[in-house]
Parts: structure tokens; C-alpha cells; sequence
């Protein structure tokens, strides 16, 4: 989709501006494509398990003992040792014997049968816990800084697996803004296509209650009228000045994606972006907040043809999942706007026949600990106030930490095996994955395999290799699937 809104622009002049402001995206970016070509030929891609996934992003660390991996529990007093905590929720039953998880996660609890939990995920000592840049690793695969602008793993699923619907976008991303709320461009550094161009990249809807005016041309405009207006963007798109600073190659990749924007706007799966459309009764039961409505947003675009949606609860510093304050009392709201509308997902594409073929994915960037910061032996800069010896105030009862020795994935649907557990993390702190730790690397070969894309699919970039895991070394889990 393009970097522009050509519906919003209403002169030439603030379209060349903002062209310019655009590209900056895209400046000095390799050509995905050396003299010999791609590499990609050379590659056997799997059988794909599923044909769509939707990543339900936990922005900002979402703690593994108070979520999916509880442990200990005691409940807050004055006084109360820090290290006799792990979790701060109690564990509750699942619909799978012998699995729990915490408390405020009932609906998600009914619908467990259908998951697989990896309790095993970890991310590297990056020496500081900086969450613009294991947000950018998880995404993209690669540790920042890179020499290449790194392409997001929705990226690589739609240049590599194309449309599943030519009118759909095959990347959306749902619920982030990118503007205005802290590490903007290092929030947009990874939301992106990187090499890839514009046509690859994510249509970003941060509000999903407005999706179907993404979709829409201006009002009060008539069909010829933009039309008309749409050709003439496109020719000042050839002639900008920002023409110098981008390679053919990506401004044709600019021109491809404004096709594909103006050709949505004619379709009748335009129709998929107006979750209004669903009746009262659906609308209820997803519409805890923005989170949950952006989730029957997903389910309306799966259904329609689109290849990889992300759902977020959004990264914004000290909000939400970043609980380096208040961390209890926060996760008690988070848990009932995300527990409602991922559960009714699952049951939503179950009865509709399209669970078996979609991977939902539910994940957050590391875990989070009352006392370790990274992980034992990490230089990390301990980034939070609250004490690590007694409890002295309600707002330290959290997981004020940011820990990457181990955290939880859960996947539902796409092949994985149900009711299954993948790992395990220690009971005692340190919570260190102790039974088959599973890297970024081989989780993205995980979900890539799953869609039938090969973990060492590679193209050549400025002579050089770049694969879609680390160096190609990403392997899949094949023991969560069935």
C-alpha cells in the first residue's frame, strides 16, 4: 500500500511535499535484486499449513508469570519480600488438563484446547533494554543497527507469497500509530518493507473504528472527478523532485502500490474495512477498546483474502504492557480488553472454517521480572524504581523489569497442535527457559514454515546475501504441528 494518502491531498503542491516526506522511507534503499538476480529460485519452500496469520502484538513486554506461565503467587502486603513473588495473579484452569494460566484470562482459559503454548521464547543480551530495538528484531529478524533497512516479516510473506486476494492488501497493521507517541521513527524504522519498496509494505490502519475511510474516496468527491485526480498523482510521482533520490526500481514499487490503493477503492471488499457492518451483538462482544475492535477488524480482512494482519495493543512508553509502574493494577485492565476479543477470534474463524487455515499468534518483544533486568549477567541499566527487596506501596506489586531469559508464545490454528505446551520455563526465579529455548530466528521459521515460505528464502542485496531468518540459520519447530 502506498506511504501517502492520495485521498487526503488537495493541491499539488502539498502532494509534492508530502511525496517528499514520503520517500525518505525509501531513500538510498538497495534493489532486492542483484545483476544475477534473485536467489529465491533456488529455494524449496514447504506445504503451507496456513494461508493467513494475524499476530496479536502485546506491545511493551507483556510478563509471562502474570499471563500465560504462572508460578508462586502471593497476594500484595506491606512488607511482603519481593523475592517470594513471581507471579502477581494466582493460576486459574484451562479447557486443557493440567495447564493453567492467570487469572483475568478466563475466555482465553475456554478456548486453550485449541492452542499450542511455547513457553520457551527468548531474545538476546543486547547489553540495554531499548524496546524500539527488540520490537525491530522481533520484526524484522535483525538486531539493529543494519547497513540495509531490515523488511518486517509481513513484508517478506507478501513479496514472497503474494496476495491471496489481488484486491487486498497482503500486509495490514492495525492499531499503531506512528505519530505522536514516543519512538515514532523507530516505531516506523521496522514497520516497514524496507528493501522491498512500497507495494510490499503495511496498509496502517491505528484506528480500526476508521478503517473504511481508508478505503473510501474523498467525500464529496465524484468517481471521475478522482479519477481524474488519481492519474495526475501518478505522473507527479515520475516527475517529482524527490525523483534523484530514489532508484527506479522503488519508485515504480511507489507507483505499483498507489495501483494497488486505487484498485481496493473500486472493489467490493472495500466493504470488509467497515466492521459496522457486523451485527450489534458481534460488535459487543469484541468492543472492549481499540484492541478488540481492531481483532473483528482482523477476522473481516482474513476473511476477505488478506495474507498477514498484526493487531496491537500499541507501544507507547509507560502505557500499557511497558509496566515500569502500577504493574498489577495495569495488567487487571489489559487483561479484560484483550481476553474477550482474542477468545471470540478463535471461536469466530473456528465456526467459520477458517481456523485450520489461519495462524493466530499472540507475542510481545520479551517478559518481565520483579527483580532481573535482561537476564542474570546482563549489563543491562536497571530501568525501573520499584524495590527489589520488601513491597512497600500497591503500585510496585508488578513486573516492573524488562527480562528476556523467557517469555510465552501461543499460537491457535495453522497446523499447530492442540492443547499442546512447547517448553518450559524454571519455576523459581531466575524464570530462564530451561527445555528447548526458542529464538527469534527459529520463531520466524516457525511462522514462515507454517505459511509455506522457506526460513532460508534469500535475495540478493548490494551483492550480498540477506535471507529471511539470520543468515538462513532460522529453523522451524516442526514438534508443535500436527
Amino acid at each position: 500500500m502506498p506511504l501517502l494518502d492520495v485521498r487526503s491531498i488537495t493541491s499539488r503542491r502539498e502532494f509534492v511535499q508530502r511525496l517528499a516526506a514520503a520517500t525518505t522511507a525509501t531513500l538510498l534503499l538497495p534493489e532486492p535484486f542483484s545483476e544475477a538476480g534473485t536467489q529465491e529460485s533456488l529455494v524449496v519452500h514447504p506445504v503451507a499449513k496456513a494461508d493467513s496469520i494475524i499476530v496479536l502484538w502485546m506491545a511493551g513486554g507483556m510478563a509471562a508469570p502474570d499471563t500465560f506461565d504462572p508460578k508462586k503467587y502471593k497476594p500484595f502486603e506491606v512488607g511482603l519480600a519481593v523475592p517470594d513473588v513471581i507471579s502477581t495473579f494466582p493460576s486459574i484452569p484451562t479447557a486443557v488438563d493440567a495447564v493453567r494460566i492467570c487469572q483475568g484470562l478466563e475466555e482465553i482459559a475456554s478456548v486453550l484446547d485449541r492452542a499450542t503454548l511455547i513457553r520457551s521464547h527468548v531474545q538476546p543480551d543486547l547489553g540495554s533494554i531499548l524496546h524500539s530495538r527488540h520490537q525491530y528484531h522481533w520484526h524484522t529478524g535483525y538486531v539493529p543497527p543494519q547497513t540495509v533497512a531490515c523488511p518486517h516479516i509481513g513484508a517478506w510473506m507478501a513479496r514472497v507469497l503474494g496476495p491471496r486476494n489481488p484486491v487486498m492488501p497482503a500486509f495490514i497493521n492495525i492499531g499503531q500509530r506512528l505519530e505522536g507517541i514516543g519512538e515514532n521513527e523507530e516505531i516506523k524504522a521496522f514497520t516497514t518493507a524496507g528493501f522491498f519498496g512500497s507495494e510490499f509494505g503495511p496498509m496502517n490502519l491505528p484506528f480500526p473504528e476508521e478503517a473504511a475511510r481508508a478505503v473510501q474516496p474523498p467525500k464529496g468527491m465524484d468517481p471521475g472527478r478522482f479519477s481524474s485526480r488519481y492519474s495526475f498523482f501518478k505522473k507527479l510521482v515520475r516527475n517529482s523532485p524527490a525523483r534523484d533520490y530514489i532508484s527506479d526500481y522503488h519508485q515504480e514499487s511507489m507507483l505499483r502500490s498507489l495501483d494497488n490503493a486505487h484498485r481496493l477503492l473500486g472493489a467490493k471488499e472495500r466493504e470488509a474495512f467497515d466492521i459496522t457492518r457486523e451485527p450489534n451483538e458481534v460488535l459487543k462482544q469484541y468492543d472492549t477498546g481499540r484492541f478488540g475492535r481492531g481483532c473483528l477488524l482482523a477476522r473481516r480482512l482474513v476473511e476477505n483474502g488478506a495474507r498477514y494482519v498484526e493487531v496491537t495493543t500499541e507501544y507507547i512508553p509507560f502505557v500499557h504492557w511497558d509496566t515500569h509502574d502500577r504493574g498489577h493494577e495495569t495488567l487487571t485492565k489489559l487483561k479484560k480488553e484483550i481476553d474477550r476479543p482474542i477468545a471470540t477470534l478463535i471461536r469466530d474463524l473456528e465456526i467459520r472454517g477458517l481456523l485450520d487455515r489461519t495462524l493466530v499468534v499472540i507475542a510481545s518483544e520479551f517478559s518481565r521480572d520483579m527483580i532481573t533486568e535482561g537476564q542474570p549477567g546482563s549489563k543491562a541499566g536497571d530501568q525501573a524504581n520499584s524495590p527489589k527487596d520488601f513491597l512497600l506501596l500497591p503500585n510496585h506489586y508488578g513486573q516492573h523489569r524488562h527480562f528476556t531469559g523467557g517469555s510465552t508464545v501461543v499460537m491457535f490454528g495453522g497446523g499447530v497442535k492442540k492443547g499442546f505446551v512447547y517448553g518450559k520455563t524454571a519455576d523459581e526465579r531466575p524464570c530462564m527457559a530451561v527445555e528447548h529455548p526458542v529464538s527469534v530466528s527459529d520463531l520466524h521459521a516457525t511462522l514462515f514454515s507454517a505459511m509455506g515460505m522457506s526460513p532460508k528464502t534469500v535475495f540478493d542485496i548490494e551483492g550480498r546475501p540477506f535471507y529471511a531468518t539470520d543468515d538462513g540459520k532460522g529453523k522451524p519447530i516442526d514438534a508443535i504441528f500436527s
